[in-house]
């Protein structure tokens, strides 16, 4: 390390990178809710033994409300650790290369990952339209067909497609505050 640069101690958390965008940095400050959802798993869980093995009175919605709330969070993750660049790269190869070939490989990345999280997309709108519409067109989420029977099937789709839009806009974004940029 030289004299120049600050150690970032590893706790500091810089959140969404700049190449984000606006996007970026909603997505980041959306990520304490997601946090909240599991938080709240681990609660209704616990409630759920306490109630099922302490109690012999299970509830009818304490399953699917932490797979619901689990689903969500999941999906959400991948949006999240793009917009932070956490995601998994190959550092035998990236670090090995000069800033400005990691430039490079960051803007053919991004673009080839929109491109594949748009294909996603579509494909993931088809099934989220079968969840969310009758064959006649009448609109009705897919449930679970429990007792409760809750729509968080269709939700979950849904939110798919969402998170694959979402995912879409952050790498093409990406594409481009990384063209823009300086070389990392």
């Amino acid at each position: 390390m030289d004299d120049t640069t600050p150690e970032t101690p590893a706790h500091d958390d810089p959140g969404a990178i700049p190449e984000a965008g606006a996007l970026g940095r909603a997505v980041n400050a959306l990520g304490g809710v997601f946090a909240l959802a599991i938080l709240a798993s681990a609660v209704i869980l616990i409630i759920e033994v306490a109630l099922r093995y302490g109690f012999n009175r299970p509830t009818i919605w304490g399953h699917e409300s932490v797979i619901f709330l689990t689903a969500i969070t999941f999906l959400f993750g991948g949006l999240y650790v793009a917009s932070r660049d956490r995601h998994i790269r190959v550092v035998l190869i990236y670090d090995a290369l000069s800033p400005s070939a990691r430039r490079a490989m960051n803007i053919v990345l991004s673009i080839v990952n929109a491109v594949a999280c748009a294909i996603f997309a579509l494909a993931s709108w088809q099934v989220a339209e079968s969840a969310m519409f009758t064959p006649s067109g009448s609109f009705r989420f897919d449930t679970t067909g429990s007792a409760w029977n809750p729509p968080t099937p269709g939700l979950v789709k849904l939110f798919l497609f969402i998170i694959m839009v979402l995912l879409t806009l952050q790498f093409a974004r990406l594409a481009w505050g990384y063209a823009r940029g300086r070389d990392t």
